[in-house]
């Protein structure tokens, strides 16, 4: 395995960087292209693991995405009937695992899902028990989760389901993105207690109805899609604003100031957070004409915080970085669902910013962090990306940190440590 030697600064940097277009809107906008009644353009798309293995799973089930030489625009074209008797392959990418099953119910014969050995540990029952609900037969011996198979029938016929999407608010946007083609719709409740990034669901509803579905909410724990046709369309993919947290936290720790270039003036992605997080913290954040312009305090001068991330979970392990490096201590809540992410999110960060010397302990739904004198480690990813530019973070204000794998940032930001090298250099 690869080890990074994580650049640190010595003195207050002045970086101006441009991250890649967001995973969660480039899978959502490739579901709904392969399900529109014509072809569609997808431009400035995220190209990473996550999104390569969705074209591929896509692709198998008899999409066209044709993509240009130098990969700024994707054409998708839909088949007039999704293939089946085949096998898609996840690897550890959730919108995958989630996201495809209920489009690939739409094909006739047998789709299985499999994927990496970590992904094989990742909630889905819930997902399962909502398309079994809707007439979908799946074999997963048992074990509600990878590798399962669906014999689809060429059609569902869609209605009402109930699940609890406590764990994973994926299992609501996986349903509602394939329902305007089922034949009656569907209307999904969730009948947990609260469902955690709710905003990735408000992501969900607003490209369905910039595709000309029809969305409503008959009430606070439910969804409505409404049957009918995916329009074709022509879209800009926004730049992922939880890839740049960690440049927004690097002008935080540092002290310096770092411009994140083509920050949308409004979106609906839940990393746009790490900018109201570093201003509690202490930081000067202002949004340009240029994009995104965060400045931190003097060093040693970033406060701690009390916050619950529930809605912005993605954010922790770079928020939590920040935190073991602020002046006082930090309570971060309402994550206890990190723990089934593409690690357990919780227990990662309490080994690795131990492993610095920080005093870090789990709580029921999250950490609380006092800071202490951090000292160099050699510190793990666990094949997670957000755990890696965590690392980052640490590295840039903890000379001779070093860490392993740190390529896994690829899941969502091809070539992270070389962007990062430059804007700490």
């Amino acid at each position: 395995m690869n080890i990074w030697d994580a650049p640190a600064s010595t003195s207050p940097i002045n970086a101006t960087v441009r991250v890649p277009g967001s995973k969660s809107l480039t899978n959502r906008y490739l579901l709904l292209a392969a399900l529109a009644k014509g072809p569609s353009v997808i431009r400035h798309p995220l190209v990473s693991r996550d999104t390569t293995l969705m074209v591929g799973a896509l692709e198998q089930l008899g999409v066209a995405v044709n993509r240009t030489e130098d990969d700024s625009a994707w054409h998708v074209t839909p088949p007039s009937k999704f293939t089946g008797d085949i096998t898609i392959e996840c690897g550890l990418a959730g919108t995958v695992m989630r996201f495809v099953p209920p489009i690939a119910a739409l094909a006739r014969g047998q789709v299985r899902f499999d994927g990496d050995a970590s992904a094989r540990t990742r909630p889905m029952s819930e997902l399962l028990t909502g398309l079994r609900d809707l007439g979908v037969m799946i074999d997963d011996e048992g074990e509600a989760r990878l590798p399962f198979s669906l014999h689809a029938t060429g059609s569902v016929k869609g209605g009402r389901v109930a699940i609890d999407a406590s764990a994973s608010s994926q299992f609501i946007s996986a349903l509602l993105l394939a329902g305007a083609r089922f034949e009656d719709g569907l209307t999904v409740r969730h009948t947990g207690d609260s469902v955690p990034s709710s905003a990735h669901i408000q992501m969900t509803l607003e490209t369905l109805r910039n595709a000309g579905v029809q969305v409503s909410r008959p009430d606070d724990h439910s969804w409505r899609v409404w049957p009918g046709a995916v329009l074709p369309f022509d879209v800009e993919v926004e730049p992922d604003l939880s890839s740049a947290a960690p440049f927004v936290a690097l002008a935080a720790v540092t002290g310096g100031t770092v411009t994140v270039e083509g920050w949308p003036q409004s979106t609906t992605q839940a990393g746009a957070e790490i900018a109201a997080i570093a201003r509690e913290m202490g930081a000067e954040v202002s949004l340009t004409d240029n994009g995104l312009v965060v400045t931190g305090p003097p060093v040693g001068e970033l406060l701690g915080l009390d916050r619950d991330l529930h809605e912005v979970g993605e954010l922790t392990p770079v928020v939590a970085a920040m935190a073991a490096v602020a002046s006082g201590p930090s309570t971060l809540r309402g994550v206890a669902h990190l723990r089934g992410h593409e690690t357990d999110r919780l227990a990662a960060l309490q080994a690795e910013l131990g492993r610095m010397g920080s005093e870090i302990e789990q709580t029921a739904d999250g950490l609380t962090i006092e800071p202490r004198w951090l000292g160099p480690a050699l510190l793990q990813t666990y094949h997670d990306h957000r755990m890696a530019m965590a690392a980052a973070v640490l590295g840039a204000v903890v000379p001779g940190t070093r860490v392993e794998d740190v390529e896994t940032t690829a899941k969502t930001f091809p070539g992270f440590e070389h962007v990062w090298a430059q804007a700490v250099g």
